[in-house]
This record gives C-alpha cells, structure tokens and sequence, in this order.
C-alpha cells in the first residue's frame, strides 16, 4: 500500500530477489536507492542491507524469493538511514 515499508534487514546465508509485478517501489540496497517497476528484477546478495518502501500513490505487488531456504536468517537494522 502507498506509504507501506518494512524494517531495514539483511540475511547471512539466503540471497533475495524482488520482481515486480504492479506498481512502484524504492527498494534500498547498502544506502543506495532503486525505483523499480513492473517487469523490473533486483537480485540482494547476503549481508547487503534491504529496505522497501512504497513511495508511490498505488499498491504495489510483487514477488520475493530467499535461497537457500533458512528458516532463521534475518538480522533486523534498526534505524536504518539513508540518502534519499
């Protein structure tokens, strides 16, 4: 949803892909800012910190997926800063 994001993070082991489906989103990559759209990929290697917000007026929807599976693999980045 517009407005939507969740808690800056990386993994030690899994490597995460987002790919866009509908909409807009910033996704931020180690402080750096990518505007992805529908039909964009971005591929996060371990330790690369991660944070998604929806700038945007309209939901977004897309599909992430970690590999290799870890069912315990997420460091939480609390106030995580960036430039914008």
């Amino acid at each position: 949803m517009p407005g939507q994001d969740f808690t800056a993070h990386f993994h030690n082991v899994m490597e995460e892909n987002f790919f866009i489906l509908e909409g807009e989103i910033d996704i931020i990559v180690d402080g750096v800012s990518h505007h992805l759209k529908q039909g964009d990929l971005i591929h996060i290697e371990p330790s690369e910190v991660h944070y998604c917000i929806n700038n945007y007026d309209a939901p977004v929807k897309m599909v992430s997926t970690l590999a290799p599976y870890q069912e315990v693999d997420k460091v939480e980045v609390p106030d995580y800063k960036y430039e914008k």
